[in-house]
């Protein structure tokens, strides 16, 4: 439940400040209240100055526009859900669905809600495989979630039997949002995408102003008649190019290769390992780094896709800073090259209205696009919904539903801004079951 004085929360919701970081997780609270961010980029829009915080309140007053609103929430209570809720306090919990598939058909009735809408399975453990890399010499360990390039989701998606998304929109990114990465097709065999040595990277999260998880391909190739060697860092590449020992071609495929451990660090391991429907944000994002087994294991947590239908994401950098800290992920700066960029797409986080098991206590968030999407891309800009008059708040399912009720003037939508900066999260959607 979010912990706002009055006399704050009317303030924060008269001039559109103070929210900035409640798009991603209720410990950001605290610092809201003392002034830091700003929660949108335009402030021309009008919040409430009423919040029911940890209730659906029921004796609504006169809201204007009666007809025409009450039309709109006619539009998203048609229908049935495809969420299924928690199951109650007393009750017995039945068998729940067993992989991503079945949990997208299941359904429920609005009248279900009450005051409280929690998913079963809100956050669950998701593992990925790792692979390990070289940075300068030194170890890397990082995970590939995405690619914008079908062959290479293809490719590695056999390799490494865990599920790489397309993402189109990656080829869009523009080089200072990307770092570099060399990966081999020919030499010494090994673990690299392609079968042979491990992928060299030119940056690491100990550098924050040249990382990103967001690479750029250069194939590197052993030139005939030499004998190959484990090339380590970038420095012996381009040594190895003016021997004329190997050739370098730089191609147009991004892909989603966060790190996790790196020299001298690593992502921050949850100290709580249990998961529940109400598992906070805040404290890191992964649960277990398992060297030996070449596995990590993340948090994935429950959302919606643009169509209403379950989707589940995991969260690996962040940029500005102190959001990246207080998640527990990389920080990565130049992710805020993506704010105008469409690398990035829309992600919908709730500040009011029907409680729920959403980052900040409401209802969980929807994405403007999903896998299989031609506009689906890890890489979120970050919008806030308030609802004008928590009173009338509705359970919204899909982005057309944002779309009718912003239409019908019964909510403000806004950009986030935490510590007045562009905002962007990587979060992969995946499939925690595969």
């Amino acid at each position: 439940m979010l912990l706002i004085d009055e006399k704050n929360t009317h303030a924060m919701n008269k001039t559109l400040k103070y929210t900035g970081l409640i798009a991603i997780l209720s410990l950001f609270t605290v610092a809201i209240t003392t002034g830091h961010f700003d929660a949108y980029a335009k402030p021309t829009v009008k919040a409430s100055e009423k919040i029911c915080g940890d209730r659906l309140c029921k004796d609504a007053s006169d809201i204007g526009a009666e007809q025409e609103r009450k039309k709109a929430q006619a539009e998203i209570t048609k229908g049935k859900s495809k969420i299924p809720l928690s199951v109650p306090p007393g009750q017995e919990e039945e068998k729940g669905p067993k992989n991503l598939a079945e949990l997208q058909e299941e359904t429920f009735d609005e009248a279900d809600l009450g005051s409280v809408l929690r998913l079963s399975r809100a956050n669950v453990p998701a593992t990925i495989p790792l692979h390990k890399g070289f940075f300068n010499g030194e170890a890397v360990y990082f995970i590939i979630t995405d690619s914008s390039d079908k062959t290479h989701a293809d490719t590695i998606t056999k390799n490494q039997g865990w599920k790489v998304e397309l993402a189109p929109p990656l080829a869009n990114a523009p080089k200072e949002a990307l770092s570099k990465t060399f990966m081999f097709t020919n030499g010494v065999k090994g673990n690299g995408v392609h079968g042979f040595q491990a992928e060299v990277f030119t940056s690491t999260p100990a550098q924050p102003d040249k990382y990103s998880a967001l690479t750029s391909h250069v194939h590197v190739t052993w030139n005939e008649g030499v004998t190959p060697t484990v090339l380590d860092s970038e420095q012996a590449i381009l040594d190895a190019q003016a021997a004329g020992q190997v050739s370098l071609q730089e191609l147009k495929v991004v892909l989603n290769m966060p790190q996790i451990v790196w020299p001298g660090g690593q992502l921050m391991v949850k100290e709580d390992k249990t998961l529940t429907d109400e598992t906070p944000y805040g404290g890191g994002q992964v649960l277990d780094v398992d060297l030996d087994k070449m596995t990590v294991t993340f948090i994935a947590h429950r959302g919606w896709g643009p169509d209403g239908k379950t989707i589940y994401y995991i969260v690996t950098d962040a940029t500005p800073e102190m959001p990246a800290n207080m998640m527990g992920v990389a920080s990565a700066p130049t992710s805020a090259k993506l704010i105008a960029n469409s690398a990035a797409v829309d992600l919908f986080q709730f500040m009011n209205g029907i409680t729920g098991s959403g980052p900040m206590g409401f209802q969980a968030g929807i994405a403007a696009a999903a896998p299989g999407d031609q506009n689906y891309s890890p890489m979120w800009r970050i919008f806030m919904i308030g609802w004008k008059d928590p009173a009338s708040a509705k359970l919204l399912e899909t982005k057309a539903d944002i779309d009718a009720i912003q239409k019908a003037d019964l909510i403000d939508v806004g950009l986030a801004r935490p510590m007045d900066s562009d905002h962007i999260v990587n979060c992969p959607f995946i499939d925690p079951f595969q």
